[in-house]
């Protein structure tokens, strides 16, 4: 019996947070306080189902600070200086130290994305043996709660390279896949969703947060589906695949590059405040404590002009040292702490389209496309001295999510599917290099 899915299925885990979303009450629940698993498999009220709407929501957000940076370090985007010797020890593998799959690194992120997914899984059910709602509404629940299910368990491919897609049982667990038939039976899982939120009528029964405002009735959610649809192809090698996909999503070559749904982040009771921002340090207050500072390499590598780098990083008053490692950087990724954080914004689904039309042949599409998130980073379209190759193209694409996506969880998935983790640098005499974190030893009992 595994573990981390067993206390995944205790639901406690619905009590949680609703200062932020307060649109959403429970009915009729059998123990407000720590409301049972039975209350809401047969028979749940809609309350009930509205309230594992806001759960699924509230904890997506759960693990993300720790994916962020743990994924991060291992990819020198950046270093985080704490008193945990382990973000500067472990991840980098100092002195030839591996990592451990007991430790906050491996297990936080994991149980984050598997208690969204098993809330999600929760509400499927709920959904499909309940009286108290239609066919309609019970396809948007379920049209929901996939897609959201499907956004985590890619996230638990890109940090762990394999993930479980079958929790309905927590005493007969399915296996860990590997990544291809992981990536398979997600694509799977989001074309269900689309079926059921096509088949969902004009609204839906419940309210979402405002991270997904013009994402908030079926036909716009199915928006956002197809795009996670459209990533998920890419991923899979599927270029052609995925070109339909992005006509029906809410990409735009012309558009805005921050369109598309968003965490959203709160200091009310029992919420959650953005887990990546860092105050500012001034020469007062030098923030010595808790710093998410900037990899040297991210400036160094960077072209003249690149206003990512400005919009993303600062100067410190002085350089900032810890364990043998400095930077002079710290990350201004985040205004405050209440900042939202994207979930799949236009600017990724453009890099995504480049991707794409990289693996279809289609250089030219794909070389336009790239030069539009150069010209909107302050960069002049790249002059190749001719037609650029598909080995060019790869480069520049690279380049570009590196700098777009900076500290999102993008870069050391990206050089590990293109073999190029080798060519990340290494800090100090004898570290390693890992693209890949281990799965939670509780997983593997």
């Amino acid at each position: 019996m595994k573990k981390t899915i067993m206390n995944i299925t205790k639901l406690t885990l619905i009590a949680f947070s609703l200062a932020i979303f307060s649109s959403c009450t429970f009915e009729e629940v059998i123990d407000p306080n720590g409301p049972s698993l039975d209350g809401v498999q047969e028979e749940a009220s809609k309350g009930q189902l509205n309230e594992l709407v806001v759960g699924i929501e509230a904890t997506k957000r759960n693990g993300l600070g720790i994916e962020t940076t743990a994924s991060g370090t291992m990819a020198r985007e950046l270093y985080l200086f704490d008193a945990d010797p382990r973000n500067t020890g472990d991840l980098l593998g100092k002195n030839g130290i591996g990592l451990d799959n007991n430790s906050f690194y491996s297990v936080a992120q994991w149980n984050g994305n598997y208690r969204c997914v098993k809330n999600a899984s929760i509400l499927i059910n709920a959904a499909n043996n309940t009286s108290a709602v239609t066919a309609a509404e019970a396809n948007a629940y379920t049209g929901y709660a996939k897609t959201m299910m499907a956004y985590e368990l890619i996230q638990v491919l890109k940090s762990y390279g394999m993930a479980r897609i079958d929790i309905e049982d927590p005493d007969n667990l399915g296996p860990i896949l590997d990544f291809g038939p992981a990536m398979d039976a997600i694509r799977g899982m989001l074309d269900d969703a689309l079926d059921d939120l096509n088949g969902a009528g004009g609204e839906f029964p419940f309210s979402l947060s405002e991270g997904f405002s013009g994402f908030d009735t079926p036909s716009t959610f199915a928006q956002y589906n197809r795009a996670i649809a459209a990533m998920a192809a890419v991923y899979d090698g599927d270029g052609s695949g995925s070109l339909n996909l992005f006509s029906n999503s809410y990409f735009d070559i012309a558009g805005d590059l921050n369109t598309g749904p968003k965490h959203i982040f709160g200091l009310g009771s029992g919420d959650q405040a953005n887990p990546v921002f860092r105050p500012a340090s001034t020469e007062d207050n030098p923030n010595n404590g808790d710093q998410i500072i900037v990899h040297p390499s991210f400036i160094d590598d960077a072209e003249d002009g690149d206003l990512r780098v400005e919009n993303k990083t600062a100067e410190r008053p002085d350089p900032s040292t810890q364990d043998g490692l400095t930077s002079n950087f710290e990350s201004t990724l985040y205004e405050s702490n209440v900042s939202p954080i994207d979930l799949l914004r236009n600017e990724e689904l453009i890099l995504l389209f480049a991707e794409a039309n990289i693996i279809a042949g289609n250089l030219g599409v794909a070389q336009n496309a790239l030069d539009v998130i150069r010209i909107s980073a302050g960069l002049e379209a790249k002059d190749y001295g001719g037609n650029p190759t598909s080995e060019q193209l790869v480069d520049e694409l690279l380049m570009q999510r590196r700098y777009s996506l900076w500290a999102e969880n993008h870069r050391m998935f990206d050089l590990r599917r293109y073999g190029r983790s080798n060519t990340l640098p290494i800090d100090r005499p004898g570290d390693q290099i890992f693209n890949v974190l281990p799965i939670p030893l509780s997983e593997s009992n």
